[in-house]
């Protein structure tokens, strides 16, 4: 999507305006907040993250970038330069809620018009509350190709965290594939349906070990004794205790992550929170942030393997490795046990991922109960459709594509023709008559750009109901996103979602707040969120593949509140040109 561009002065005069608004609103609202200030050149370079190499997007020539850390009520401003040459990029800040500033979270199409080659543009937000959260982009399937990294807010020293530790580090997870974004994006919107395939590599901190002697598609340059495929090394000091931030920005595999030895002790996901709990493994899904514990209570005379490994499809990638270096060992010292000796789940184990989903709860003294009840009940059931033979993914059989204008753009200009106005999707499916267990008798869907019109303040449940694909037999995993809000996460389920029976199984007393929840094949979750945060928010599947197929959807909530004025950085495509 090219556009005119913009002039350089115009825009950096406007965004030091917004600038000023957002700094006041930052020492008025969150108090004597700090001014972070990043410079970031976003471009392709040739790296082998997994020994193999390939175009990858880097950030100041880091891949993962740089992590962002800050204080609550501070504001952050990334001045972001697209040196991708000929791709339009877009970041979306994953897990902040953009109170005030929803034109900066980062969403083209829905929030602003991507970045041309060669432009400057400024994001400024405040991160107005602790906790773990990421940035990637958000522009077509661009986040595989490496725009990604973590954010990492801390409380105030007034305020300290209800847990100890010694030291504090990130992981970052993510699968890896050798193809371009151009070569799956093509193929999935193509006829016949060329299917992305399942990723080559599982990468920890940006790194893998892709087996170079095996068979590749096509020509590329493998060499296993490159140092950007030298295995990630976190070192720990005997007796002490660490926080470990995880991060999970796959583009399709759900993950399990686990240390060799060790146990993990759940505290914190997605900015909130958790009663603690010990496991020997962590199931974690693409958008979801957790914090736990290690402790490093084991024989220091050696090192340990840490994985990850894909569950929830029968995938024949290999874990992704790196090290437990245990100080003084060297840390490029080999564990004395094989990589496979690390334990890990079966890839089709779904009681044990439900069972982790369900022992997630907000923990004692930090729970913000729910309304007792919602205004507005929305089922959405997840399926895959063909729309004119095409394969797509359909939410109550409606298959979203982007309008060319963002729907923040067309809605606070009245723009009555850029998107589907009069279109509401649907608020249920025919739960009665449809078989969630058998492949679409109707397997024709529709698309749209419509979207829901939320009432502003009021309370929202969502039920995600997964159903059978065009494949006999087979359901997947779909973590969800939303923008702009956290939301209660009230229940899970097996099976088809019962309205009558199964709220009175709700958990109402402390229920975990989360952005990013996962629904299980041929199973349900429920959510509740209050619609409090003006502005025009996506709520989609966190998997590359299936929200560019289409399973995404759009809810506005107090667009009247919202300034008329928007940044003019954030115009310039579509009926926005003008």
């Amino acid at each position: 999507m090219m556009r005119p561009k913009r002039s350089l002065d115009t825009v950096h005069a406007f965004n030091l305006m917004v600038f000023c608004f957002i700094a006041l609103f930052s020492s008025s609202v969150l108090g004597q907040g700090k001014i972070r200030r990043f410079n970031w050149e976003v471009k392709y370079e040739f790296r082998s993250p997994d020994c193999v190499q390939k175009l990858v997007i880097t950030i100041n020539g880091k891949f993962p970038g740089p992590t962002i850390k800050a204080q609550q009520g501070d504001t952050i401003v990334v001045e972001l330069k697209n040196s991708l040459m000929t791709e339009n990029v877009a970041v979306h800040w994953h897990g902040i809620r953009q109170i005030g500033t929803p034109w900066f979270d980062g969403v083209e199409g829905v929030t602003q018009c991507p970045i041309l080659p060669g432009e400057v543009f400024t994001y400024q937000f405040v991160v107005d509350r602790p906790g773990t959260y990421m940035y990637h982009s958000h522009y077509g399937m661009q986040r595989e190709s490496g725009l990604i990294g973590m954010i990492q807010v801390s409380p105030p020293v007034t305020e300290p965290e209800p847990f100890t530790y010694d030291y504090d580090r990130n992981v970052l997870l993510t699968d890896w594939y050798h193809k371009s974004m151009l070569e799956s994006t093509t193929g999935l919107a193509t006829k016949p349906f060329k299917w992305v395939g399942e990723p080559e590599s599982l990468l920890i901190q940006g790194r893998g070990r892709f087996n170079c002697s095996n068979d590749l598609t096509t020509p590329r340059v493998c060499n296993a004794s490159n140092s950007d495929c030298s295995r990630f090394v976190l070192t720990v000091i005997p007796g002490k205790t660490y926080r470990l931030r995880l991060g999970s920005l796959t583009s399709l595999s759900a993950l399990s992550f686990q240390i060799e030895g060790h146990n993990l002790t759940v505290v914190e996901t997605d900015g909130h929170y958790v009663e603690p709990f010990t496991v020997k493994n962590l199931f974690i899904y693409s958008g979801e942030t957790y914090s736990v514990l290690l402790k490093a209570d084991q024989n220091p005379r050696r090192n340990y393997w840490i994985t990850s490994s894909i569950v929830s499809r029968p995938a024949n990638t290999s874990q992704g490795t790196a090290v437990l270096n245990y100080y003084p060992n060297h840390p490029r010292r080999r564990p004395p046990t094989p990589e496979s000796s690390n334990l890990r789940p079966e890839w089709n184990d779904t009681r044990s991922r439900l069972a982790q989903s369900l022992a997630i709860k907000a923990r004692r003294g930090f729970v913000h109960t729910p309304p007792e009840n919602s205004d507005r009940v929305i089922v959405l059931l997840n399926t895959q459709n063909e729309v004119n033979g095409y394969r797509r993914w359909s939410v109550n059989n409606v298959s979203y594509h982007h309008p060319k204008t963002p729907y923040l753009i067309a809605l606070k200009q009245n723009l009555t023709d850029a998107f589907d106005w009069r279109f509401t999707p649907p608020d249920n499916y025919d739960s009665r008559n449809y078989d969630i267990f058998a492949t679409p008798q109707n397997a024709n869907a529709t698309t749209s750009d419509g979207i829901y019109r939320l009432r502003f303040n009021s309370t929202v449940d969502v039920i995600l109901q997964n159903a059978n694909t065009m494949n006999a037999k087979n359901s997947e995993t779909h973590p969800w996103h939303l923008h702009g809000h956290d939301f209660w996460v009230l229940g899970y389920g097996e099976g088809k979602f019962n309205e009558s029976e199964d709220p009175k199984q709700y958990n109402r007393v402390d229920p975990i707040m989360k952005n990013t929840v996962a629904v299980q094949p041929f199973g349900w979750t429920a959510l509740r969120f209050r619609a409090d945060n003006p502005g025009v928010w996506s709520f989609h599947c966190h998997i590359e593949s299936h929200f560019f197929m289409g399973m995404g959807i759009v809810f506005e909530s107090g667009i009247d509140r919202v300034s008329s004025t928007l940044p003019s950085s954030i115009m310039g495509c579509g009926q926005a040109e003008r």
